[in-house]
Parts: structure tokens; C-alpha cells; sequence
């Protein structure tokens, strides 16, 4: 990464850099359901598989997000991607809540949370140390 490219992202507020790694995982999980989807037509996969591909999906979204939200070599990736996945994850149960009309239970909430903080912390301590 040039000098400038690095000194840009570091001059962008911490929580401008949250958000366009959240809006990046979305984007990429839109992007991976839509492909996901055309190919369930010609595969028909077990649901077993289909939990894991939406597992895989959900933490591809988050590492793609902490991504554009640290940066390598930048400070704090560790915060920041924990953040990211928080936010990301947070959002996909709100955005399941409303459009299923139910709610995850309190244990499945929590693992979900507690998997996009624990795999942006990950991505985001890693890309900080590269």
C-alpha cells in the first residue's frame, strides 16, 4: 500500500471507516445470496450443507468488511473488526427478525454475535499486524 493510500485511510474518521466496512459485508453477502440462490436451482442441496454455505457466506462478508474498515497495518484492527462483525451480525438478526417475522432464540443470538466479534477481532488483528 503507497504512503498516501495509508495516510488517506487514516485520516477518515474511525467510525466512517466502520461503516463502509459494514455496508461492504452487506454488500457482499447480497452479492453471495443472489449466487447462492441461482445455483440451489440446478444443486438442490441438503440443508445441512445450506447452513454451513450461509455460515462460510457470513464470515467471508465480515472478513470482506473488516477488510475496508482496517486496512492493512492501520491501529486498533483488533477493536475495529470486532465491531465490524458485531455491527454486521447485529444487523443480519434484525434484518431476519423483520423480514421472517420471528425472532432467534436467546442462544442462537448470542452465538451469532458472539461469531462476527470474535471472527472480525480475527481478520481486523491480523490485517493491524500485516
Amino acid at each position: 500500500m503507497t504512503r498516501a493510500v495509508h495516510h488517506r485511510r487514516a485520516a477518515a474518521p474511525a467510525w466512517l471507516r466502520i461503516l463502509k466496512g459494514l455496508l461492504a459485508a452487506v454488500g457482499v453477502t447480497v452479492a453471495g445470496v443472489a449466487v447462492f440462490a441461482l445455483l440451489m436451482q440446478w444443486l438442490r442441496p441438503a440443508e445441512s450443507l445450506v447452513r454451513i454455505i450461509n455460515q462460510v457466506l457470513k464470515l467471508v462478508s465480515i472478513g470482506a468488511g473488516v477488510c475496508v474498515a482496517v486496512g492493512r497495518g492501520c491501529e486498533g484492527g483488533l477493536l475495529k473488526g470486532a465491531l465490524v462483525g458485531l455491527l454486521y451480525m447485529a444487523v443480519g438478526v434484525g434484518m431476519y427478525a423483520l423480514l421472517s417475522g420471528q425472532s432467534a432464540s436467546v442462544s442462537a443470538l448470542l452465538a451469532d454475535l458472539g461469531m462476527g466479534v470474535a471472527g472480525g477481532g480475527i481478520v481486523g488483528m491480523l490485517l493491524s499486524n500485516m
